[in-house]
C-alpha cells in the first residue's frame, strides 16, 4: 500500500498566467507487520493540469470536439488520460510531466516531487452555470507494476484578469543573477511579479470614483434619484447606493435591490434560437420607504463568485436589479385619521392603487487577489488517495 498526498502550496485560487505549484509525496505507511520484504515498487507517476467543458444538452449545442475518441485508457491500462471518466470536453491541457520512473519505497520511506506548471493565460475562468462550466484539476497519474494507472485529481480555480496578457516583463534587468541554479528563483520572482501587477491593476480600475446620478420616473412622473460613485468592483467589495426621494413627486412605498449575474449563451450555441438567459441572484436588500426621505443599501459581492467574463460559447455579466412599488396616489391619501377626540392617530389605508416598474443597471465586476479568494474556496488544498 502506497499513500499519495498531493499539496498546493499557496491555496487553491490563481490567477490564469500564475505558476502553479504542488508538491506530491508517496509514502510506504510503516505497519507492525512491515518486514524489509515489504518494499513498494511504482512503475512511474506523472501530471498535467487540465480544464473541462460540460455544458446542458437542454440549453447548449455543443460545439464539435477533437477529443470525442473512444477511451484508449480503457483498453490500454499504460496510458494516462487524465479526464478519463470526466463528464464533457477537454477543451484546455497543459503538456504531461512525468514525476518520475521505477521509484521503490521501503516501509516508513517517503519520496515528495514538486509539480510546476504555468497556468494558460488564454482559458476561460472557473464558473460552475445554470448551462455550462468550465472545472480546472490537476490530475496525477501513478502506476504499481503490472497493476492498473490510478488517477488523484486536485481541483482547483482559477481566474482571469484581462490586461495581464498583454503586459511584457523586462528581458533583461541590471541586477539579474547569471547562475543557473537560481533559474527556478527567477521564475518565482517572475510569478510574484505577476500577481502584484495584477493587483495594481486591479486597484486602479476599482479605486476610480465619479458621482453617477440617475432619475426614477414612471409614466406618471418622478419618483427619485438613485446615487451610486462607481461601476466597477472586485469579488468580496460592498455594493453602495443611496436614494432620495424627497423631490419625487410619486410616491414609493417599497423599493428592492438585487445583484445579479446574467449567463448567456451565444446564438451559435444556442438550443432554440432567441433562447432567454439565465439569471441568479447573489445578494438583495428590500425596504419599505413610504414618507421617507433618504434612504441606502449595501450588497456584498461573494468571494466566490464568479466574475465576469465572455468566451466563444457563453458570457457572464453583472447588474442592479430594481423593483419599485409606487403608490397610483398622493402621499397624503396613504394615511387615514383616527376617530380618537383627544388625540389624533393616523394610520394606513386598508386598501390603495399601486403601480410597480423595475430598472436594470449594468455593474463590471473583476477578480481579486487569489489569496484572498482562497480563504472561502471550496476546494483543500491537500488531496489523497491510496493505492
Amino acid at each position: 500500500m502506497i499513500e499519495v498526498l498531493a499539496k498546493l502550496g499557496r491555496g487553491p485560487v490563481f490567477l490564469a498566467g500564475e505558476v502553479l505549484e504542488c508538491v506530491i509525496t508517496f509514502t510506504n505507511p510503516l505497519s507492525a507487520s512491515s518486514t524489509s520484504a515489504s518494499s513498494e515498487m511504482l512503475a512511474w507517476a506523472s501530471a498535467q493540469i487540465h480544464c473541462q467543458f460540460h455544458a446542458s444538452e437542454n440549453r447548449v449545442v455543443l460545439p464539435p470536439s477533437d477529443g470525442s475518441k473512444h477511451d484508449v485508457q480503457a483498453e490500454n491500462e499504460t496510458v494516462f488520460v487524465p479526464n478519463r471518466g470526466e463528464r464533457g470536453q477537454c477543451i484546455l491541457s497543459t503538456p504531461p510531466k512525468i514525476l518520475f520512473c521505477d521509484l521503490r519505497l521501503d516501509p516508513g520511506e517517503s519520496k515528495s516531487y514538486s509539480y510546476c506548471e504555468t497556468l494558460p493565460i488564454d482559458g476561460p475562468p472557473s464558473f460552475r452555470g445554470q448551462s455550462v462550466k468550465y472545472v480546472y484539476k490537476l490530475t496525477i497519474g501513478c502506476q504499481r507494476v503490472n497493476s492498473p494507472i490510478k488517477l488523484l485529481r486536485v481541483p482547483f480555480r482559477v481566474l482571469v484578469l484581462h490586461g495581464l496578457k498583454d503586459y511584457q516583463f523586462p528581458q533583461d534587468e541590471a541586477v539579474a543573477p547569471s547562475n543557473p541554479f537560481l533559474e527556478e528563483e527567477e521564475g518565482l520572482k517572475k510569478d510574484s511579479r505577476l500577481a502584484d501587477l495584477a493587483t495594481e491593476l486591479l486597484m486602479v480600475a476599482t479605486s476610480r470614483r465619479s458621482l453617477h446620478l440617475y432619475n426614477i420616473s414612471n409614466t406618471r412622473g418622478k419618483v427619485g434619484t438613485f446615487c451610486i460613485f462607481k461601476t466597477v468592483y472586485k469579488i468580496g467589495e460592498d455594493v453602495i447606493g443611496t436614494f432620495n426621494f424627497s423631490e419625487g413627486d410619486i410616491p414609493c412605498l417599497q423599493f428592492s435591490v438585487s445583484l445579479q449575474t446574467e449567463e448567456s449563451i451565444q446564438e451559435e450555441f444556442q438550443r432554440r434560437r432567441g433562447q432567454p438567459g439565465s439569471f441568479s441572484t447573489h445578494a438583495r436588500h428590500q425596504e419599505a420607504c413610504l414618507h421617507t426621505a433618504q434612504s441606502s443599501f449595501s450588497l456584498p459581492i461573494p468571494l466566490s463568485s464568479t466574475p465576469g467574463f465572455t468566451t466563444n460559447i457563453v458570457s457572464l455579466k453583472w447588474r442592479l436589479h430594481f423593483e419599485f412599488v409606487t403608490s397610483g396616489e398622493s402621499a397624503g391619501t396613504c394615511l387615514v385619521r383616527g376617530s380618537q377626540s383627544e388625540a389624533i392617530t393616523w394610520t394606513g389605508v386598508e386598501q390603495i392603487e399601486v403601480d410597480t416598474f423595475s430598472w436594470d443597471l449594468p455593474i463590471k465586476v473583476l477578480p481579486t487577489n487569489p489569496i484572498l479568494a482562497s480563504y472561502v474556496s471550496q476546494f483543500s488544498s491537500t488531496n489523497s488517495i491510496t493505492i
